[in-house]
Formats: C-alpha cells, sequence, structure tokens
C-alpha cells in the first residue's frame, strides 16, 4: 500500500480498534519471545500515532489484514533503521543498550519521528512492503531435520528454499551446531548455533550439500550494504546476539553465495524440482509459507506429491517444513517432514520449535 497523502489535516484520529489489537498482540509476541524494547515500541505506536502523520493515516487506512500482512514489523524495522542510522537520535536515546524505557517516553519520542516531514516520509516508506526477515537461529532447527533426511538415505542433498530471502539458511551446512550434545557443521564457523534441546539427541549423520538454491519475490542482494541494512533492521534490536549472527551470516552469504532467483514459490518448485539419481532433493522453508498465497501453497503441494510418486530409494525428494501450522499451538513452530523414497510418502513430526530457534523439543 502506498503511503497516504501528507496534505489532509490533523484530526487527532487514532488507530482503529482492529489495528490497535494487533499492535497490542505483537507486544505480547516480542515480550513472550524476550523483546521488551520492540515489545513497548508496539505499545508506544498505539498511544502516538494519529491522523496527524503520513504514517498514521497509512496505518488508519490499512486496507488488509494487519497480523498477516505483518504491519507492526514494518513498522518497528523502519524506526530501527532510524536508529541505526543516527537519524532520529531521541529515539536512539532509548534503545539498546540503554534500559528498556517506559511506553509514555517511547510514544513522545515516536510523535518527534512523526512530527518530521523527512523521518515521517522515511517511515511510512517501510509500510509499503512486507518485512524480508532472514532469521539464522532457525538453522540450528533446520539442521537436525538435514540430518535426520541425511540419516535415512544415506545421499548428499540438493538443498531448494522457498521464501529464502538472502538465502542466508542456504549456507547452513557452513555453520557450527551443538545439538543436545551432537556437534555438526564448521566448529571454526563464525556462525555457532546451540539451541536449548530437550528431547533424545539428533540422528549423527553428515550433511553434504552438492547444490543449493533459493526463490523468493524479493530477493535480498546482501552484496549491497543498503540490502544487508535492512536485513539487520529486522532484527529486534534487544537482543543483540541475534543481530551479531545476522552480522557474521551475511559475511559468510557474500562469501558463499547462493543462487536467488526472483520468482513465485509455484512457479520456481514446478520448475526447479524433481527426483535427481545419486541425492535426495530436498525443499525447505521457514516461518515463510503463512505468507504464500493459497494457489501456490496448492501448487506446491501437488507438484511435490507429483514429483514423490517418482521418486525411488536412490532419487528421494524431501519437503522439510518449519512453520506455524499448529491450530492448537500456533506462536509454537512445528519442524515436519515428508519423504518420498518409493510407495507411500512418511510423513514425521520431528520437533517442536521456538519461532527465533531459541529452543526445540525433539521428538523422534
Amino acid at each position: 500500500m502506498a503511503c497516504a497523502s501528507p496534505s489532509r489535516r490533523k484530526t487527532d484520529l487514532a488507530l482503529p480498534p482492529a489495528i490497535a489489537a494487533a499492535f497490542a498482540r505483537q507486544a505480547d509476541f516480542c515480550r513472550l519471545f524476550g523483546a521488551p524494547l520492540t515489545a513497548a515500541v508496539c505499545d508506544a505506536a498505539i498511544i502516538a500515532v494519529d491522523d496527524g502523520s503520513t504514517v498514521g493515516r497509512t496505518l488508519i487506512a490499512w486496507p488488509g489484514d494487519a497480523m498477516a500482512d505483518a504491519l507492526m514489523m514494518r513498522f518497528t524495522g523502519g524506526c530501527n533503521t532510524l536508529v541505526r542510522a543516527g537519524r532520529a537520535p531521541a529515539l536512539a536515546a532509548l534503545y539498546p543498550p540503554a534500559t528498556t524505557p517506559g511506553v509514555a517516553d517511547l510514544a513522545a519520542a515516536l510523535r518527534d519521528v512523526l512530527a518530521d516531514p523527512g523521518l515521517d516520509a522515511a517511515l511510512c516508506g517501510w509500510l509499503a512492503g512486507p518485512p524480508q526477515t532472514n532469521e539464522v537461529a532457525r538453522s540450528g532447527v533446520l539442521m537436525p531435520g538435514m540430518m535426520a533426511i541425511a540419516a535415512i538415505t544415506g545421499l548428499p542433498l540438493r538443498l531448494f528454499e522457498l521464501g529464502c530471502s538472502a538465502g542466508l539458511n542456504l549456507n547452513l551446512d557452513r555453520f557450527g551446531y551443538d545439538l543436545g550434545g551432537v556437534c555438526a557443521g564448521d566448529p571454526a564457523a563464525a556462525v555457532q548455533l546451540r539451541p536449548a534441546w530437550t528431547g533424545p539427541p539428533p540422528p549423527l549423520a553428515a550433511v553434504r550439500v552438492i547444490a543449493r538454491r533459493g526463490a523468493d519475490i524479493s530477493p535480498l542482494a546482501i552484496a549491497d550494504p543498503a540490502v544487508a541494512e535492512r536485513l539487520l533492521a529486522y532484527v529486534w534490536p534487544d537482543q543483540p546476539e541475534r543481530v551479531a549472527r545476522a552480522e557474521a551470516a551475511i559475511a559468510i552469504g557474500r562469501a558463499f553465495p547462493p543462487v536467488i532467483d526472483l520468482a513465485d514459490a509455484g512457479d520456481w518448485v514446478e520448475q526447479h524440482v524433481a527426483p535427481v539419481a545419486a541425492s535426495t532433493s530436498v525443499v525447505f522453508h521457514s516461518i515463510a509459507f503463512q505468507y504464500f498465497p493459497a494457489a501456490t501453497k496448492a501448487r506446491i503441494a501437488a507438484h511435490l506429491a507429483a514429483m514423490g510418486a517418482a521418486a525411488t530409494p536412490d532419487a528421494p525428494l524431501a519437503w522439510l517444513r518449519y512453520e506455524m501450522d499448529d491450530p492448537a499451538l500456533p506462536q509454537l513452530p512445528t519442524l515436519r517432514l515428508t519423504l518420498w523414497r518409493g510407495g507411500d510418502p512418511v510423513e514425521t513430526l520431528l520437533a517442536r520449535a521456538h519461532p527465533h530457534g531459541a529452543n526445540l523439543e525433539w521428538l523422534v
């Protein structure tokens, strides 16, 4: 959605109840997962935003579902980039390493940002497109899934990531891991992942990646410093370890850039994914499928089922999904595997995990 016209007269119209409720819900989510500053920014927006700014008018007139559109992440990402760029010093003074401020103080700082035409316009630009996160710690959940696939098939892997953003997790075999006491990956890598682990250990199997490729409707080219900065802006600033991890993964991605295609995931899967002899073809995604159109989801599932029917023990096909797909626990993603090796597919619930990969419960 384009930003609303800046010429409308201010009438002190506050956020509509549905939009305010979405910001409050996002605040609760951030608090639940250890981001109190980002939660407070969401709470402060409810107080600070009215129709006296282009940002306010855009939020008030938002035509879609704020939660589905991740509208709050667009807003907090824009605020973070203003802080990181040094453009909003009063707001920056309330961000880490400062202690978490009160909501009233944050609201006052946000009002100052929105009252500045240049900052208002810059922040409104962040509302125009969906957020693109590329949470590297999710590889700590995906990697044991890859190990399970390698253990079953005994073959090297060809990776196909959907909604891959900058493709950081396509380099997951180049990170180091401690997975419930099982070490995997590269012990010397700058990215080391140690999710809090419960349940039995994962299978001890080497993950050999012989090809990797991703698709996204708006891929991020991290060789461009401005693009890398946009990616970092979506990392919650009150979690500095995540920021450092993202920076290290960006450096690895620049050294080993995977092929990333600008494409609809349905088109791309139909074009690129099929069983190949002496390797396992692995389609995977993490907290991305929910953003795909229903028709795209159906095409992906139909194509994989068709290709799976042609799979054999020497040319298996795997579909690894790390998504929020359990209605009973909507904020706790699952890791699920569908594996075709000839005959009927085998479906396995591998794990339940934190949405940012901080912890997981291995189930098999």
